[in-house]
């Protein structure tokens, strides 16, 4: 049997630090834990008390504080000793933090994540009640992910085949995401390769084989660019730690797979890395790198000005040796290489306790997090995607660093300042030029966003958000102020739908399909119809659900007919060319009509020349523009018609549509007790079918009045 007293030092002597009290603290939480998890055994057939010990091992090298290393002795304690320990023997042996460390840890724990599953409704639940428990205490955290960690170096004595391939997808695509987020790349790179191990074995002997069979060649070229490099900084009078470093199978894979490269067309398996005493040797030594071999152009970054969102500090270049081949160095002092492998957990490590305001900022994070999967996000792939993304950082006009994924465009930019920013974006300048709402970000971008008192969301905006957080904001946006109109929408596509398959709404929405459909989603029959008028989901997935066999031919016949015409190539820009235009929704624009471009939101706006919203643009995003020759196609505009009471407007409708034009949708307005006003969004040709129509509905006996419109 292990002796308390010295475990607790040899575990403490991980840490570098110790004193009489933390060994006395931690033996006694050994006692308690061996008590806990007295014959109980692992598959392995160790004693259970074994696991507990080495996650505190693997936190102990983190260098974490004594309360976290009690807890992480104590962290099975409760749900694996068949109600020999409770919380409250913790909290009034060990006190509140502890206490509260190892109940959150235990919450994490009875939660298993919804991977693999289309219960959509679960599967927010679960994350919801896995981050609350983590947001508790940041330091839950950390024993989870040691816990992990050693469950996943020990997997392969687990049974359940079935159970074993749930921990490793579960491992790669929530515990090691987070892992990269908190910026603890250390155990984020061993989990994604024990997981991988797990889920694609062949694969990963593949990797595996591939890698060794150059090894030795790699690591002597290694050996040879780490001493040519120690002799240029010795000559300087710089004392630097230089140490190579491989590319883990995980990313190797995951770059054959992304890029469609082979294994020989990888040359980034290998790099060195320079660990110096301070930040301005840091920068010495990246000239002296660039006077040793000649950096590649554009692959300098600096991450010590412009630290990644999870905190990460580094200066990257890569080179070209002399042996014709890339090499990536990394350079930064032992505080930023600490925070490198251990992320947040480095703060113990220089500042003996960490910072409150940095840990404020994840807590902060993670109910972020929490509080956009309850209300906004659309489920766990946007958490998923929000965790793994690559970032690029841009600047504002103040200077101020903003972290975004990559791919990122300007409306992105707009929501990361402020929502109500993104709610009035109606442009931005890049570097002191206009562009697009399409244009991709680049690291050090400077941006501006364009704001207008009177501006709105549109829900174009959500085919060009990159993040999962500003498509958030904009449904967001949408579901409060317009949720009646955006279930109004909804409805009329359904209604389209039950005429093309011949059954009345009620059949459908109370068909197997459809109730199935919308309990794996999680959805309400209104939230299904809000997403229906917004698009999220389309016409032709609902039509394809309710019926399979049509999918192909009537969703597309659908589609193209009411789908109005892309003005690319029927409008002539002066001065600009290859740039997205798009239709004014304010006014409606058809051929035949005096138009303007106005650069703004999407790139560039066609107006009609006299658009109450053009009057007070400023001159410098306004752009002639003329139809092309005589355009043919479909073009969405609006009428405005006011009727009597009592008025037929099915008749009207009928009418419209007699003569070619598609009617989109019929919204009333305003109703008053002797007239009401009914906004028609129609599908026309041109300016001349237009007033075709309008002059057909002013002799009818019911129409008072009929005026262009905004498409609604």
């Amino acid at each position: 049997m292990t002796d308390s007293t010295e475990l607790a030092k040899q575990i403490l002597s991980l840490t570098g630090k110790s004193n009489e009290n933390d060994v006395k603290l931690l033996a006694r939480a050994y006692n308690l834990a061996r008590y806990a998890h007295e014959n109980f055994y692992r598959d392995s057939g160790e004693p259970f008390i074994v696991h507990p010990v080495e996650v505190c091992k693997i936190l102990a090298q983190m260098n974490v504080d004594i309360q976290t290393l009690v807890a992480a002795l104590l962290h099975d304690a409760v749900e694996d000793s068949e109600g020999r320990v409770k919380i409250e023997d913790i909290e009034k042996e060990f006190g509140n933090q502890i206490a509260r460390i190892v109940d959150g840890v235990t919450k994490v724990s009875k939660l298993n994540a919804p991977v693999g599953t289309s219960d959509s409704k679960l599967k927010l639940e679960t994350i919801q009640k896995m981050l609350f428990a983590m947001a508790e205490d940041i330091r839950v955290i950390f024993v989870k992910l040691a816990d992990r960690l050693h469950n996943m170096r020990t997997i392969e004595f687990v049974k359940d085949e079935q159970k074993k391939l749930y921990k490793a997808r579960e491992t790669l695509e929530i515990y090691a995401p987070i892992a990269h987020k908190m910026g603890i790349y250390s155990v984020k790179w061993e989990l994604e390769d024990l997981a991988f191990k797990v889920l694609n074995r062949n694969e990963y002997n593949k990797i595996k084989s591939l890698v060794a069979e150059k090894r030795k060649e790699r690591e002597q070229r290694i050996k040879e660019y780490v001493e040519i490099l120690q002799k240029a900084l010795h000559e300087n009078d710089i004392d630097a730690q230089i140490e190579g470093r491989f590319k883990h199978y995980y990313g190797i894979w995951q770059k054959l797979k992304e890029k469609g490269k082979n294994f020989n067309e990888i040359y980034d398996l290998f790099g060195i890395r320079a660990i110096v005493n301070d930040i301005p040797t840091c920068y010495n030594v990246l000239g002296i790198v660039h006077s040793v071999w000649k950096p590649l152009p554009g692959r300098i970054k600096d991450y010590i000005a412009a630290p990644k969102s999870n905190g990460y500090r580094s200066l990257h270049t890569t080179v070209i040796t002399s042996y014709g081949e890339p090499l990536e160095i990394q350079i930064r002092d032992k505080e930023m290489h600490a925070e490198a492998e251990y992320g947040l957990i480095a703060h113990w490590i220089y500042k003996d306790g960490i910072n409150v305001k940095t840990m404020q900022k994840w807590v902060n994070q993670l109910l972020e997090w929490r509080k956009e999967l309850t209300r906004d996000l659309s489920g766990l792939e946007e958490f998923k995607k929000e965790l793994q993304m690559d970032e690029v950082f841009v600047f504002t006009p103040k200077g101020e660093v903003k972290h975004l994924p990559a791919g990122a465009t300007p409306i992105d930019f707009a929501y990361a300042i402020h929502t109500d920013i993104g709610h009035k974006f109606v442009g931005a300048k890049v570097n002191g030029k206009l562009v697009p709402i399409n244009y991709q970000l680049r690291n050090g971008d400077l941006v501006e966003i364009l704001v207008g008192k009177i501006s709105r969301p549109s829900l174009d905006w959500l085919k060009y958000a990159k993040s999962p957080r500003t498509k958030a904001k904009i449904r967001k946006y949408f579901r409060e102020q317009l949720q009646t109109e955006l279930i109004d929408r909804g409805m009329d596509v359904l209604r389209r739908i039950s005429k093309q398959l011949a059954k009345s709404i009620k059949e459908i929405m109370e068909s197997n399909v459809m109730k199935k459909y919308l309990q794996n989603q999680g959805i309400s029959e209104d939230e299904f119809y809000s997403r229906l008028g917004e698009g999220t989901i389309t016409y032709g997935e609902l039509i394809g659900l309710l019926n399979p066999l049509t999918e192909k031919s009537t969703a597309k016949t659908e589609e193209k007919k009411q789908k109005p015409s892309s003005p690319s190539s029927t409008i002539e820009v002066s001065g600009l060319k290859n740039i997205e235009i798009h239709m004014g929704r304010c006014c409606g624009p058809v051929p035949g009509d005096e138009i303007i471009g106005v650069i703004g939101k999407r790139g560039l706006t066609i107006h009609n020349l006299n658009c109450p919203n053009v009057k007070h643009v400023e001159p410098d995003r306004i752009f002639e523009a003329r139809w092309n020759g005589d355009p043919q196609g479909k073009y969405e505009t609006a009428l405005r018609v006011t009727i009597r009471e009592k008025a037929d407007v099915g008749q009207i409708v009928q009418l419209l549509e007699n003569k070619g034009i598609i009617v989109v949708k019929a919204l009333f307005a305003s109703t008053k007790r002797t007239h009401s006003v009914v906004l028609l969004s129609l599908i026309v040709n041109n300016l001349k079918q237009l007033d075709e129509a309008k002059r057909s509905l002013e002799l009818v006996e019911s129409v008072i009045s009929v005026e262009r419109g905004r498409p609604s």
